[in-house]
């Protein structure tokens, strides 16, 4: 009996894991980021920044195995969709930049900590709507002409791009407060408790919304979400949603530091889940489907093997860093 192994999906779903620990693990920090106005307080914004110290760096390897794997697995999506969505990638990495170096030099500086400070949330803040709205931009389609993207250089802009950008902007937050939660004590975790309810409600209502403009974007959405028997698969993804929120809203309520920040995980979890019922099994929305754009068998096949190799040892060591710097992190002694 011959077994056919379908590498183009496979890949699909290794560069999909990719995106999503990349968006839960970055998201957190860059919502510190975001969060920095709301703790003007030097002492705290210490150590909000040494809760991330550790693992920062580490966050952002996702984001090279996704894009990296993208270009390899499937070049055709990559030359449509680059050129439909340089402009956000720009700003992504633009402020990446501002965020990374101001996240060095605040601790060289003491005169101009603020202006650090200020760098780091402005990074923050782009970095993370520029992933919203490129996410956007590609969920409601790109014009394609043969193989090459046949757009303008602001197809990218849209109300619906704008609001998918925000509702990042949302999510990460609430990721970034979760994570505070967890992480400190005192006054700062109080704080990071009153910011998570209205930080939860907006993010519920931006997944809301998404949800509610995602079909009018085509038919072919509408459909997978709603038609007989699509419905029926489709169903779970908004019960489990209303089950994490009922979740996270008793975890919050209870003051149990542990919960809210995996809770918030499997929020995005579920979310992320959604987004693939509504694209799957294109790569480029409605044109460009895994099977059209992937590279030849021989090429995914040699990749394969080193994603087989690399992929378990950067989550090995990626969970050895976070088990190592587990636990609170205060003023006066860091972590205990």
């Amino acid at each position: 009996m011959n077994i056919v192994i379908d590498l183009p999906t496979i890949f699909a779903f290794i560069i999909a894991f990719a995106v999503f620990v990349y968006i839960v693990m970055d998201g957190f920090d860059l919502g510190l980021g975001m969060l920095f106005p709301f703790f003007p307080e030097k002492k705290d914004r210490d150590v909000i920044m040494n809760t991330v110290a550790p693992v920062w760096d580490g966050n952002e390897t996702w984001l090279v195995l996704g894009g990296g794997a993208l270009y390899a697995a499937f070049p055709l999506a990559y030359a449509i969709l680059m050129p439909a969505i340089y402009t956000p990638i720009i700003a992504m990495l633009i402020g990446l930049v501002f965020r990374g170096i101001a996240f060095e030099f605040r601790w060289r500086s003491t005169r101009e900590r603020n202006q650090w400070d200020v760098s780091f949330a402005a990074g923050s803040l782009i970095a993370a709507l520029a992933q919203g709205i490129a996410l956007g931009a590609i969920l409601q389609g790109v014009t394609v002409t043969g193989r090459t993207y046949g757009g303008g250089w602001w197809d990218w802009l849209t109300p619906f791009s704008i609001l998918t950008g925000l509702s990042v902007v949302a999510g990460y937050m609430l990721l970034g407060a979760t994570w505070l939660i967890m992480k400190t004590e005192g006054d700062l975790r109080e704080r990071a408790y009153m910011l998570a309810w209205p930080l939860l409600v907006a993010t519920l209502g931006a997944i809301l919304a998404v949800s509610l403009a995602t079909p009018f974007l085509d038919a072919e959405y509408a459909r997978r979400w709603f038609a007989w028997p699509n419905i029926i698969l489709t169903a779970p993804v908004p019960i489990a949603v209303a089950g994490v929120t009922f979740l996270l809203l008793r975890s919050i309520a209870k003051r149990q530091d542990y919960y809210p920040f995996p809770l918030t995980l499997v929020l995005f979890a579920t979310s992320f889940g959604g987004l693939g019922v509504s694209i799957f099994p294109y790569v480029v929305p409605r044109s460009v489907t895994i099977w059209d754009a992937a590279s030849p068998h021989d090429s995914l096949l040699f990749m394969i093997v080193g994603v087989a190799i690399l992929v378990p040892i950067i989550l090995a060591y990626t969970a050895w860093n976070y088990w190592v710097f587990r636990g609170k992190v205060n003023a006066d002694s860091g972590y205990h």
